[in-house]
Parts: C-alpha cells; sequence; structure tokens
C-alpha cells in the first residue's frame, strides 16, 4: 500500500546513485520503509545545483516494483499470422503486441542482424563505404540501435510509455531508464538489449528473417493478398504492418508506382553542431570543472527566426558525429552518445522547419515532392565532398559571418570533414533562418558562439519526408485493406518510444 508521494531536493554527490538516493529516503522516512524512485530531474538554472526526486514511500515490502512487468504471452493461434516489415522499434513491438494476443508475428528486414551490421557500420566509418541494405538506418533494431538510444518522449496519450520502458528494462537496460527525465540507454548497450528482444520473438513463437526485403505486394478487390520480397519468396498474407523506417525510400516510390495514396510531409532541415563538451558544461553548470557527480551537459532550444522554426535536435553530450547516409552519392549526418556520454565532444543537429515553400521545384514529383527535395540537398552536401563519405564543415563563427574556413577545429566525425561553404549547400531562406536561430540561442547561452565549434552538413532525416494515411480508427490504408502504415516511416512517430507505442497500437488492431 502507498503510504505517500514525496519530494526532496539533492545535491549531485547524493543522487549520483540509486542506492544512494534510496539510503537517503529511508533514512528520512523510516527504515523500515520501501521507497520507489517516481522521478529524478537534475535543476542547474542556478549555480546551486539540484537533482528533484519524486518517490514513493511504501510501507508494504510486496509491492510490485517498477521493473518486474513482463508480457504475457499466449500460445500462437493455428493459422493466425502477421507479417511485419522493418525490425525497428515499431516492428519489435508490434511483433511483442502480436504474440501478447496469441498472433504469430513474421518479421522481414532488409539490413543484417547485431553482429554482421556493426561490421558493415566499422566500414562505414573507418573507410566511407556504404553498404545500402546495412547501415545506421537499415538493419536489426533500426536507426536507433547504433545512433544513441535516447527514451525522451514522456506523453502516455498515444500508449503506455512506462510498459515501453518496463519492457526494456526487462531485457537489459538500467531501471534508472523508469525514473530519469531523459532516459537514455547509450549505442553500446542497446545492440545487446535489441539482440535480447529479438530472443524473446522468436522464442515465443515469432520468425525473424534478415536480409529479405518487401520489394512489392498483391492486392485484390482492395485487400491485401500477399508481399514479395528480394529474396523471391511471396508470402500470402492479409495484414502487413508496414514499419520500414524513414529512409526506406524504395518503399514511398513502391506505393506511388503503384498508384497507392501517400502524402508529402514536412519536415526539418540542417546542420549537425558541434562543441568540445567542457564548453557546453561551463555554460550550462556555470563553473569551469563540473566534477565527478554531474553528468555531461545537454541542452535544447527552440525559437522563431526569420519567419521559421528553428530548434535543436537529437543532441548528444560526450558523443560523435556518424554517417548516416543509405546510398553513395549523398553525405547525412547524425549523432549518437555511449551510455556513460564520456566522450570529448557535445554535438546537436540546429535544423529548421521546411514546407511547401521549399520543396515547390519539385511539384512535379507530386507525392515525392518533399522526398525529392531531401534528396537534393543531400546530394549537394555530397557534390562538396572530396570523396569517402568527408562531410562539407565550417566554422560556426565563419558560418555566422559568411566566411570560407581556412581551417577547421578537430571533430569527432570519422570519415572526416572537409572545408566547405554550408549556405551554398542549403537553400538561402533555411541557412538564414539557420544564423539567426543560432544568435538568438547565442545570446542565452553566452559562449555558444565559438571558433571551438564546427557546424557540420547535412542534418535531413530528422523525419519522415512522407506521411502514408491511415484511417483514425482501425489504423489500415484508406485504400487497402490489411495494409497498416505504422511508425517514423509512414509519419505517426520521432523517436523509439513513439515508434515502439505506434507499433503495439497498429498490433493491436491486428
Amino acid at each position: 500500500m502507498t503510504q505517500k508521494i514525496v519530494e526532496i531536493f539533492l545535491n549531485p554527490r547524493e543522487a549520483f546513485t540509486e542506492e544512494g538516493i534510496i539510503t537517503i529516503l529511508k533514512e528520512k522516512y523510516g527504515k523500515e520503509k520501501i521507497p520507489v524512485i517516481v522521478k529524478k530531474s537534475l535543476d542547474a538554472r542556478h549555480s546551486n545545483i539540484k537533482y528533484r526526486i519524486l518517490a514513493e514511500i511504501h510501507d508494504d515490502s510486496t509491492i510490485k516494483q517498477k521493473s518486474s512487468w513482463m508480457p504475457s504471452f499466449k500460445p500462437i493461434k493455428q493459422n493466425k499470422s502477421v507479417v511485419i516489415a522493418g525490425f525497428g522499434p515499431s516492428g519489435i513491438f508490434a511483433a511483442i503486441r502480436l504474440l501478447e494476443k496469441g498472433i504469430k508475428p513474421v518479421i522481414i528486414e532488409r539490413g543484417k542482424e547485431i553482429k554482421k551490421r556493426r561490421r558493415d557500420i566499422a566500414v562505414l566509418n573507418k573507410e566511407g563505404i556504404i553498404n545500402t541494405e546495412s547501415n545506421y538506418c537499415f538493419g536489426e533494431g533500426g536507426a536507433g540501435t547504433f545512433s544513441d538510444g535516447k527514451l525522451y518522449t514522456r506523453s502516455n496519450k498515444r500508449g503506455d510509455v512506462n510498459k515501453i520502458l518496463e519492457i526494456f528494462v526487462n531485457h537489459g537496460a538500467k531501471s534508472k531508464i523508469l525514473y530519469e527525465a531523459h532516459p537514455h540507454i547509450g549505442t553500446n548497450k542497446l545492440p545487446g538489449i535489441i539482440e535480447a528482444l529479438r530472443k524473446t520473438i522468436i522464442d515465443n513463437g515469432g520468425e525473424v528473417f534478415f536480409e529479405d526485403k518487401l520489394v512489392d505486394f498483391e492486392v485484390e478487390n482492395q485487400q491485401l493478398k500477399s508481399v514479395l520480397l528480394s529474396s523471391g519468396r511471396q508470402i500470402e498474407t492479409q495484414k502487413l504492418i508496414l514499419a520500414t523506417g524513414h529512409s526506406s525510400r524504395d518503399i514511398f516510390y513502391l506505393l506511388n508506382k503503384k498508384g497507392i495514396a501517400i502524402l508529402p510531409k514536412p519536415f526539418a532541415l540542417g546542420l549537425r553542431i558541434e562543441h568540445p563538451q567542457h564548453v557546453i558544461d561551463e555554460i550550462q553548470y556555470h563553473t569551469k570543472n563540473r566534477g565527478n557527480y554531474l553528468p555531461p551537459s545537454s541542452y535544447s532550444f527552440a525559437v522563431q527566426a526569420s519567419g521559421r522554426g528553428v530548434f535543436s535536435f537529437c543532441m548528444c553530450p560526450g558523443g560523435i558525429i556518424a554517417p548516416a547516409a543509405t546510398s553513395n552519392n549523398e553525405i547525412v549526418v547524425n549523432g549518437w552518445s555511449p551510455s556513460k556520454r564520456n566522450g570529448y565532444f557535445a554535438n546537436s543537429g540546429v535544423v529548421v522547419t521546411v514546407n511547401f515553400a521549399d520543396w515547390q521545384m519539385f511539384e512535379n514529383a507530386g507525392s515525392l515532392s518533399a522526398l525529392k527535395f531531401q534528396e537534393f540537398i543531400e546530394q549537394k552536401a555530397f557534390n562538396a565532398s572530396p570523396g569517402k563519405l568527408m562531410a562539407p564543415a565550417q566554422k560556426l563563427t565563419d558560418f555566422l559571418n559568411g566566411k570560407q574556413s581556412s581551417n577547421l577545429p578537430e571533430c569527432s566525425y570519422l570519415p572526416g570533414i572537409c572545408a566547405s561553404n554550408l549556405e551554398s549547400i542549403l537553400p538561402y531562406s533555411i541557412a538564414k533562418a539557420l544564423k539567426n536561430g543560432i544568435e538568438q540561442n547565442g545570446k542565452k547561452m553566452k559562449g555558444y558562439i565559438s571558433s571551438d565549434a564546427v557546424l557540420v552538413g547535412v542534418e535531413s532525416r530528422t523525419s519522415s519526408p512522407v506521411k502514408i494515411p491511415r484511417d483514425k480508427t482501425t489504423f489500415e490504408h484508406p485504400e487497402i485493406k490489411g495494409l497498416y502504415p505504422c511508425g517514423e516511416g509512414a509519419g505517426y512517430a520521432g523517436g523509439i518510444v513513439s515508434a515502439a507505442i505506434d507499433g503495439m497500437a497498429c498490433a493491436e488492431r491486428c
């Protein structure tokens, strides 16, 4: 029985470990009590930095611990199955929900399993060679597996966030993600968790096929009949959860070719900015040395600039900038952090909202107009590169002053960076808004505008440039019964947790 919910404030040393927090709560409220941490958030607005802790104080030792929940799987119903295209968060959690209902998930994933995918990413980083089916975007676990593992979604409007987090904990994530204000698993930890999730799916009757992708499907009288895979295999099915991710452009082209309704969708475009981590720490913590008990600092901002929204995206303390291209004629960057966030650099996307006015030059492409615009910018970045995925870059101060950089700071981007005029790659209106937005943020974060900071381009895969419509109730495509557009690629999620929630929601309707 819950006795009460309490709020306490602790200094960074006191709040450094979960065990330390529990000890303090027991000392304050009774050693016989059972404290359960509900929320932990950092308040660094002033020099006296504190952690705010919300906790439940129980007097019954039989209380359900927050990390103890596990799915309860039913026996698979005979001849009852659903095909899932894509083994990212949407596909994984759709499969788990199907198994809870006693329905067999048959998952097809174009990319490779974790261990093989890891080798391809190593070659990508070291040699600048892209495997177009196995990279930072494609493969087991989806785009999030090797690009950070942030779990920042806290809205329960569309599903049970806690259920998603508890499943992660019971597959190897640390229990602190259940109460941290900005939970994060880390690129070095997430692959093992994804492998454990795959094992759960297979052990309970699901099937997972790697290196085989959806290339076509058959529809008869507006009812899905079968799917055709790149291996030549055809699977008869009346239900397909389409969870292929925001970079599976071949799926968008396939739908468009077949005359199936899709829509161009606004996304965000910009650059990735990198500072030495200690610069961000000094700004945010108001001190030259954050010490041993504070985490590497992060930041976020959102402003209106030149008539557009400009905002930070996927900020990675102690992280690296990574090559996120999926084809040989494009440059795309993203960022990630290891679980300890202990790298020398901090990076973040700084992006601008784009809309019809930006992609109208491709309006003849119809539903693919936003996608064509995205491709165009990535190819311009590629053309500014000397090769091997070297990314165009510019000192932050030079970008703001419209000056070519004669030299560049050290950068975490492993394929390397080359001095470029980033303003010539981005549309004028977007470059102008970026400058204005960065300058506005620089007035709030003193020291943010620094010659030690470098901008790297382009950050263009913030979300899908296409939305695949679906019925608000059934989640089926309005033209095809049995086709369930799902997750980030279909335009219904943004990040690991929201994609997982959407996967479960689609599976619930199958």
